[in-house]
């Protein structure tokens, strides 16, 4: 097994040469906006997960993912020619699903973020039931509280 902070440093070479030369290597004007947002290589640095997005509606991300698919060997060929090392890790691209996680979690922080403010403004004219205190207090001049009388 590899030294992790090997495996890390070719993990960040490799998402930086597909990331900088993804459209030289392939190309396809079917190929949308195309980002390469991770890269995990295993311990034997015999497999890489290759994280991207596409900017785009699903069709041009299934486009996308098409195009990328067929062309894979030919960025595991140039990741091996830019690395130098013994052996290229096999590539494995996978699309990201953090924008949709995100853009969900901001769905849901908007919309508790609107109830709250009909709550408060339901909230505003609002008369608390029963009287304005509700603690008992001493009367004027007796001088004793409620829990002494006997």
């Amino acid at each position: 097994m590899a030294d992790p902070a090997r495996a890390r440093k070719i993990a960040d070479r490799i998402q930086e040469l597909i990331a900088a030369n993804l459209q030289q290597v392939v190309k396809d004007p079917d190929l949308g906006f195309v980002t390469i947002t991770d890269v995990r290589v295993t311990g034997d640095l015999q497999h890489a997960s290759v994280f991207y997005t596409v900017f785009g509606d699903d069709a041009q991300r299934e486009r996308s993912a098409e195009v990328l698919e067929a062309n894979r060997g030919k960025l595991r060929s140039f990741v091996g020619k830019q690395l130098g090392i013994r052996l290229t890790p096999t590539l494995e691209l996978i699309p990201d699903a953090l924008p949709e996680s995100a853009s969900h979690i901001d769905d849901l922080l908007r919309s508790a973020r609107e109830r709250d403010e009909d709550l408060a403004r339901s909230r505003s004219g609002a008369q608390p039931a029963g009287d304005a205190d509700p603690y008992r207090t001493t009367e004027e001049g007796e001088g004793t509280s409620p829990s002494t009388e006997a």
